[in-house]
């Protein structure tokens, strides 16, 4: 069975008037994702900003329940906490795991629109049951990751559809489905 990794991108993305921007670390992101990556048997699960301030700002929400009264107070949170890696850039977590696992790990976006390469849940839960080379979910935060980035990923997976035309999840709803989708019973 493939490792997997989720990696949730703040910059580059896209604002609502599909502007390159950098979007905030956020207490629920990180709080959320990481529940949700300890559920599922998330590997690891990093939080890439360039920002210095951003990133510090993630260790100390993060150090609160990993250490004193808050790791005391909710062990689970330390739990869930100790899998979250905060990073630089993206070529930071692909050197991190392909150094882990001795190959480049398979890289998969996420986003609310289809593309050419789109593949099934169906499709990447097989592949994680049956192949062995790593794999790294990468969602991004505001309105999503870049259309280049997301064309130079080696796959790219199907949105999330419901019933009605409106397609705008948080990332933390999406993240949850799709991890529900390929990990879960």
């Amino acid at each position: 069975m493939a490792d997997i990794y989720l990696a949730l991108i703040h910059a580059p993305v896209y604002n609502k008037n599909m502007e390159t921007v950098a979007t905030s670390i956020t207490n629920l992101d990180l709080h959320d994702i990481a529940r949700c990556a300890t559920t599922y048997g998330i590997k690891r699960y990093y939080v890439v900003h360039p920002a210095e301030a951003q990133r510090q700002l993630a260790k100390r929400i993060m150090g609160f329940w990993q250490e004193g009264y808050g790791a005391n107070y909710n062990p689970d949170r330390q739990e869930a906490f100790a899998r979250v890696k905060i990073a630089n850039n993206l070529n930071e977590v692909y050197t991190e795991i392909e150094a882990e696992h001795g190959v480049a790990p398979v890289k998969v976006a996420t986003d609310a629109r289809k593309y050419a390469n789109t593949v099934t849940y169906a499709q990447l839960r097989e592949d994680i049951e049956t192949k062995e080379a790593p794999i790294l979910l990468l969602f991004g935060t505001g309105w999503g990751l870049l259309k280049e980035d997301v064309e130079q990923m080696d796959r790219i997976l199907e949105p999330i559809y419901g019933p009605t035309d409106y397609n705008h999840l948080s990332v933390r709803s999406a993240v949850a489905i799709i991890l529900d989708r390929l990990r879960g019973h």
